[in-house]
């Protein structure tokens, strides 16, 4: 018997912004009942930097998002 593809759930989030961007991965982090803590030492980050990502504060590298993103179990699309 052949294995069923795997269903994937999309969820798309326009963001134009830093500050839109950290608010979409709070909500991300809040509804998988993780801690700044938690998900920092996920993403191989410090838990002030998930704090600035999420405040959409400063500069912010991409790599860091990325990290963000993958510790959340997340793409990011363009």
């Amino acid at each position: 018997m052949a294995d069923k593809p795997k269903s994937t759930v999309t969820h798309e989030i326009s963001t134009r912004a830093p500050d839109q961007m950290g608010h979409a991965l709070w909500r991300y982090r809040t509804r998988s009942k993780l801690s700044q803590a938690s998900l920092a030492k996920s993403a191989g980050l410090r838990q002030a930097t998930v704090s600035k990502v999420e405040k959409g504060l400063g500069t912010t590298e991409l790599q860091t998002i990325y990290s963000v993103c993958a510790a959340l179990g997340l793409e990011l699309v363009l």
